[in-house]
C-alpha cells in the first residue's frame, strides 16, 4: 500500500511554497499525494494553483468577508477533521505559521496522525510579533514529529526548545517556486513581452521600488507609519513606487485613501504570481512587511530588499545575504536597505538606488532544490 500524505494549505504564500513539495510528491514512487486547500485566501490562492498545475482533491472554500481569527479557526478544525476522517492519511504536511496550518496540525494531532511541518523553527521570541503567527508556528512544532527547517538558525531554535521531533534542514521551498517561475520568464520571450505589457505603466527612466504590506500586527498605527514614509518617498521624486494593494479592507482602505493622489505611486490590484516575479526582476528595491519577499529578493538577484515595519523578523541570517532582518518605516527608525532604505525625513533622502544584481541562488534559503529535500 502506498503511503498517503495529505498536504493542507489555504493562503497564497502557502500555495507558492508548497507547490514544489506537492509536485515532488506526485513523482515519488510509493506515495499517494492528496491536497486539501481551505480557501483562507480565495482568488489569490486559485491563481497560484493554476500556475503550478496543482489540483486539490478537497476545496473547503472557508473564506468569508472580514473573517475573525476565532471564527476561521473553528471552521477550519471542523472541516479539516471531516477530510481526515475520509482520507485517513498516514501523514499530514502543513506549512509555516498561518491559521490554516495551526488548525490543520491540531486536527491531525487530535487524531494521532503524524505531522510534518515545512518551514519549522522560525522565531522572534515575542508572541505579539508577528501576531498570531509566532504562536501558530511554536504550537505546530510542539505537535510535529518531522520539522523541516529552512535554515541552520531555525534548526538551532528548534534544538533550544528540546522538542521531540526529527529536524531536517531543507532550505526554503519558496526559492524552488521562484526559480521555476523565473526560468519560465527568462526562457520565453513571448511570455516576457506579455508580462511587460501588464507592467506598461512603469516609467523606464525611473527606478522601481516594489512595496508589499499586509501584516495583521501592522493594522492601524503600523500602516500609518508605512504610508507616511512612502508619501515622503513619493514626493522626493527619486523613484516610482509600485504597491500591489492587498484585498483586506484594513490594508486597502488606509493605503488608497492616503496614497492614491501621491506622485510617482502606482496602487495596483494584487498580481498573479508570474507577473509579480517579473515585477521583482524589474525592481531596484523591494520593501515589505512580508516574511517571504526578503528571502525571495536575493533569489531573484536583488540585494535591495528590506523589511518595512516588522519590529522583529524571524530569519536572523538574512542580512548576511543581502536581505536585511528589519527595516522599520519612519523617522529615527528609518532603515537603509543597502543604500536604498525608506527615508524617515528629508535628511534621509540619500538614495543611490543602484541595485547590485547578484547571481541568483546566493541567499539565506539555500539553492532551490528544497521541495525534493522535504520529500
Amino acid at each position: 500500500m502506498p503511503t498517503k500524505i495529505l498536504s493542507i494549505f489555504g493562503t497564497r504564500p502557502e500555495a507558492i511554497k508548497m507547490a514544489p513539495v506537492v509536485k515532488q510528491l506526485e513523482l515519488t514512487p510509493g506515495v499517494e499525494s492528496i491536497v486539501c486547500v481551505t480557501g483562507q485566501h480565495r482568488t489569490m490562492l486559485s491563481q497560484v494553483l493554476d500556475l503550478f498545475g496543482v489540483r486539490p482533491h478537497h476545496d473547503l472554500a472557508l473564506m468569508t468577508g472580514n473573517q475573525t481569527l476565532n471564527g476561521l479557526a473553528s471552521r477550519l478544525i471542523a472541516s479539516i477533521d471531516e477530510v481526515l476522517a475520509i482520507e485517513k492519511p498516514d501523514r499530514v504536511l502543513v506549512h509555516g505559521d498561518t491559521t490554516t496550518a495551526c488548525a490543520a496540525a491540531l486536527a491531525a494531532f487530535h487524531r494521532q496522525i503524524p505531522i510534518g511541518h515545512v518551514e519549522a523553527g522560525l522565531r522572534t521570541g515575542n508572541l505579539a510579533q508577528p501576531w498570531p503567527e509566532e504562536m501558530n508556528r511554536r504550537v505546530i512544532d510542539v505537535m510535529s514529529d518531522l520539522m523541516f527547517a529552512p535554515t541552520e538558525s531555525s534548526r538551532i531554535n528548534l534544538l533550544a526548545e528540546s522538542l521531540g521531533g526529527r529536524i531536517i534542514v531543507t532550505g526554503n521551498t519558496v526559492i524552488d517556486a521562484l526559480y521555476l517561475s523565473a526560468a519560465r520568464i527568462d526562457t520565453d520571450a513571448a511570455l516576457r513581452v506579455q508580462l511587460d505589457q501588464t507592467l506598461a505603466f512603469l516609467d523606464p527612466q525611473q527606478p522601481v521600488v516594489l512595496v508589499t504590506g499586509h501584516r495583521r500586527e501592522n493594522f492601524g498605527a503600523g500602516f500609518a507609519e508605512i504610508i507616511a514614509a512612502l508619501g515622503d518617498l513619493a514626493r522626493s521624486n527619486v523613484a516610482q513606487i509600485v504597491y500591489p494593494v492587498h484585498l483586506n479592507p484594513n490594508v486597502s482602505g488606509p493605503v488608497r485613501q492616503a496614497l492614491s493622489s501621491e506622485p510617482n505611486v502606482h496602487l495596483i490590484e494584487p498580481l498573479d504570481y508570474l507577473t509579480f516575479v517579473r515585477l521583482m526582476q524589474r525592481s531596484a528595491v523591494i520593501l515589505t512587511d512580508s516574511g517571504e519577499h526578503p528571502g525571495r529578493g536575493p533569489g531573484a538577484g536583488q540585494t535591495g530588499t528590506g523589511d518595512a515595519r516588522r519590529d522583529r523578523a524571524p530569519r536572523g541570517d538574512r542580512s548576511r545575504h543581502g536581505a536585511p532582518g528589519r527595516h522599520p518605516a519612519r523617522n529615527d527608525r528609518a532603515g537603509d536597505a543597502h543604500g536604498a532604505g525608506v527615508p524617515g525625513n528629508r535628511r534621509d533622502l540619500r538614495w543611490p538606488l543602484q541595485p547590485v544584481r547578484r547571481r541568483p541562488g546566493i541567499g539565506p534559503h539555500r539553492s532551490g532544490a528544497d521541495g525534493a529535500a522535504v520529500q
